[in-house]
């Protein structure tokens, strides 16, 4: 009887919980738009930005745009997800024969986490090119895809490398115990413990991946923001760069979303009961 009443009172504090919320959203979303639309230059704002003829004629060269933007994150993305997985087992490992390996994934994480992505699509963009090395593409979506396969690997290396040390010594000592290699210790035991747990933070590079797909059109390829200034640039108006900006919240949003989603199923798994 006292746990029905109690499960009552639960439902009933998040009722009340969930109304003083969605109230205090309402309240706060309507002083915001009324403070933006009664500034004084508001009607100018809204004719720069907000022009629906304008949206609608730039949209569909946007659009076109937008689906390079997709291409590029999605081959970036499976190729950064490689790369910094290599080079994330790489600094892990503590063979002495393997040192200079150790090495050189240290020096490259280092090297291209210091770097700014965009000096980095401006290096790889115009210098590979210019060394004029046979076999090597030019085309710019190919190098500026590479480069920020360069720069987000570093990242992702990092991330992973946290995962790979999160597994506590116990269950590699454990493998070791059951006659496995430290090979197959860390492709069988620590990987997928270490995997499953960086996930969230992975979405959140990938988030941040897909945003700076964009900084590709300083190479000139014809991407939604490059579409938007080329419209922008010949009808002095900025509402493409508002169309661009929703097709990337469209985009971005679900997978921040996502986010959270696993971070709150993470943590709930490694609470007290759950497994480590």
């Amino acid at each position: 009887m006292r746990r029905a009443e109690r499960e009552l009172l639960r439902r009933q504090a998040r009722r009340r919980s969930g109304l003083l919320a969605t109230a205090s959203t309402i309240v706060v979303a309507f002083a915001a738009v009324l403070l933006v639309t009664s500034a004084p230059g508001w009607p100018r704002v809204k004719e720069r930005f907000g022009s629906w003829p304008d949206f609608r004629a730039a949209f569909p060269d946007i659009l076109t745009g937008f689906w390079l933007n997709v291409r590029i994150f999605v081959v970036a993305e499976v190729l950064v997800l490689a790369v910094g997985l290599l080079i994330a087992v790489a600094r892990s490992t503590r063979t002495p024969v393997l040192f200079p390996l150790r090495l050189a994934a240290i020096a490259y994480t280092d090297l291209f986490r210091g770097v700014p992505t965009i000096l980095l699509i401006f290096t790889v963009g115009f210098g590979v090119p210019g060394l004029q090395l046979h076999g090597v593409p030019s085309d710019p979506v190919v190098l500026g895809t590479a480069a920020l396969v360069l720069s987000y690997s570093a990242y992702v290396a990092e991330v992973y490398r946290a995962g790979i040390e999160s597994v506590h010594p116990s269950q590699r000592a454990a493998a070791r115990s059951l006659s496995l290699s430290n090979t197959q210790t860390l492709r069988y035991v620590v990987l997928p413990q270490a995997i499953r747990r960086v996930v969230p933070a992975l979405l959140n590079d990938f988030i941040s991946l897909q945003k700076d797909s964009s900084l590709v059109a300083v190479l000139g390829p014809l991407e939604a923001v490059r579409q938007a200034q080329i419209y922008s640039s010949s009808h002095f108006n900025y509402t493409p760069y508002l169309a661009a900006s929703l097709l990337f919240l469209l985009l971005t949003i679900p997978l921040a979303r996502l986010t959270d989603y696993l971070a709150a199923r993470t943590a709930q798994l490694r609470g007290p009961g759950g497994p480590a």
